[in-house]
């Protein structure tokens, strides 16, 4: 009865842990994203890049 409770506990750990860290490349990208944008010869204001940026990793 013991281990079982253990492994239940575990189990919702990790589910927490991967529910926590689903959008982690997502977030990083928009990022990159974001930061490569003011290389390009139109410049855009943080907001403007970051709805730029999603919109084109969305698409992908």
């Amino acid at each position: 009865m013991k281990k079982n409770i253990l492994i239940f506990f575990f189990v919702i750990i990790g589910i927490l842990i991967i529910y926590n860290f689903k959008d982690h490349n997502q977030k990083r990208a928009i990022e990159a994203c974001v930061a490569g944008s003011k290389t390009l010869e139109k410049p855009m204001t943080a907001s403007e890049a970051r709805i730029f940026c999603e919109k084109q990793i969305k698409n992908n």
